[in-house]
């Protein structure tokens, strides 16, 4: 895989967009991503702890326990209006993921295609915002973890997008997920997404998504705030915080204006959706988790509002 250039893959995005291959993504009606240390519901943060930063070897540097994390700022690089949410925030994620066993973790299929991606990627957790302003340069290497190999990739242009990676030693740090196996998904359901919107630490955007359509082979489609690097992100049901599928296409990231970029925003209801492959697609994979997470208590009645670009 041709490690190519964050700002080069943006500005390519049109052409995956229209041709049904991994697209970028959007905010849908109000931006509901928060980050970590804005998370109020303990349910939501311990999701948020087993979720994982896909990042380039070459961009960690291990010294005395930890990782060095390079990352260009997220502003910069993508040449974003200088008033655009988490414009100083670095930017070192090129995909999302999700710990469904201790040796296990899912993602989309175009995050990691072949044995050469598999051992050019470290599988990173923490990679988080957990206090104001207090951004992450590095890793624990507690929290740093290899791919071992691909136990199974589909990827289709309409259809499913996955990858089940067995990683290169268990995880005994951070708790699996649990995923619904019951298929009984239905259209208008709450669903929400954890992950690294452009590469950022971690957001969690749990507002108001809902799903569009399950009627898709492979895949369903939902009004869920995300961006490319997101692509690879565990898609929550919001009600019981199991895991419903894997987000992996959607609507144009940005768009120009006045010579800068800014985020494209949708009507609630408006633009195509974005993809999540069905978790059922992957389940037989995926061992059975003993404990499923809580019920959350009752949402909040306002959620702030002012606040993927694939490898190739």
């Amino acid at each position: 895989m041709k490690k190519t250039p964050w700002l080069v893959c943006l500005l390519s995005v049109s052409a995956f967009a229209s041709g049904g291959t991994p697209g970028e993504k959007v905010i849908y009606g109000s931006d509901d991503r928060l980050d970590l240390y804005q998370v109020q519901n303990s349910r939501d943060v311990g999701l948020a702890d087993s979720t994982v930063a896909l990042i380039e070897a070459q961009n960690l540097t291990l010294n005395a326990g930890k990782y060095a994390i390079a990352a260009g700022q997220f502003g910069r690089e993508f040449g974003l209006c200088t008033d655009e949410p988490f414009f100083d925030q670095p930017s070192g994620a090129f995909c999302s993921g999700s710990l469904v066993a201790p040796d296990l973790i899912i993602t989309a299929g175009h995050c990691i295609k072949n044995a050469g991606d598999c051992a050019s990627t470290k599988f990173v957790f923490g990679y988080a915002v957990k206090k104001e302003g207090a951004f992450p340069t590095e890793a624990a290497a507690a929290n740093v973890v290899g791919c071992k190999e691909i136990v199974a990739r589909k990827q289709e242009g309409n259809g499913a997008d996955y990858a089940v990676i067995r990683l290169d030693r268990s995880i005994t740090n951070h708790a699996p997920l649990a995923i619904n196996r019951a298929n009984d998904l239905k259209d208008g359901d709450h669903v929400g997404v954890i992950g690294h919107p452009s590469g950022l630490p971690t957001k969690v955007a749990f507002g108001d998504s809902l799903v569009r359509t399950v009627n898709k082979p492979g895949y369903f489609m939902a009004n869920l705030d995300t961006y490319g690097g997101n692509s690879g992100s565990a898609v929550f049901n919001t009600k019981t915080g199991l895991i419903e599928g894997i987000l992996v296409r959607g609507e144009n990231d940005f768009v120009y204006v006045n010579g800068c970029r800014k985020s494209n925003v949708c009507p609630a209801t408006g633009c195509r959706g974005e993809d999540v492959t069905k978790i059922a697609e992957v389940a037989k994979l995926i061992p059975e988790t003993r404990t499923n997470p809580p019920v959350p208590p009752k949402p909040r009645s306002s959620w702030p509002t002012s606040h993927r670009a694939p490898r190739e």
